[in-house]
């Protein structure tokens, strides 16, 4: 008998249904759901090929919001986190240069500049 140990004990997820983690399994089941509505809402409008294309577009974000981490953080965290940073609390570094030689001989440039 085997059993599996992460080298890293916080990657660590449980397995609940199907090989998928409790977040995975549900936002698998809300990808699902989105396809299927919009199969039904869509199919007396257009063709099989344009809503098939339509239910993957729809799916897609629910299904990488269960599959999806960047940097430790789940999809809806680094969602929020890039609202916080580029829309609600935006910053402007601006890059203003110092140079304290210029700075410090300044009156000296400008007398020597005069003289010329």
């Amino acid at each position: 008998m085997e059993v599996k140990i992460n080298r890293e004990i916080r990657n660590y997820t449980e397995s609940m249904f199907f090989g998928l983690s409790m977040r995975q399994f549900i936002f698998s089941l809300l990808a699902v759901g989105v396809a299927v509505l919009l199969y039904f809402v869509m199919k007396p409008y257009v063709g099989t090929e344009t809503v098939s294309w339509m239910c993957i577009l729809g799916a897609a974000p629910f299904a990488a919001m269960g599959f999806i981490t960047y940097h430790g953080m789940t999809a809806e965290q680094f969602l929020w986190a890039w609202l916080r940073s580029e829309m609600i609390e935006p910053r402007e570094i601006r890059f203003e240069p110092t140079d304290y030689y210029y700075e410090a001989l300044k009156d000296c440039i400008a007398k020597h500049e005069k003289e010329a």
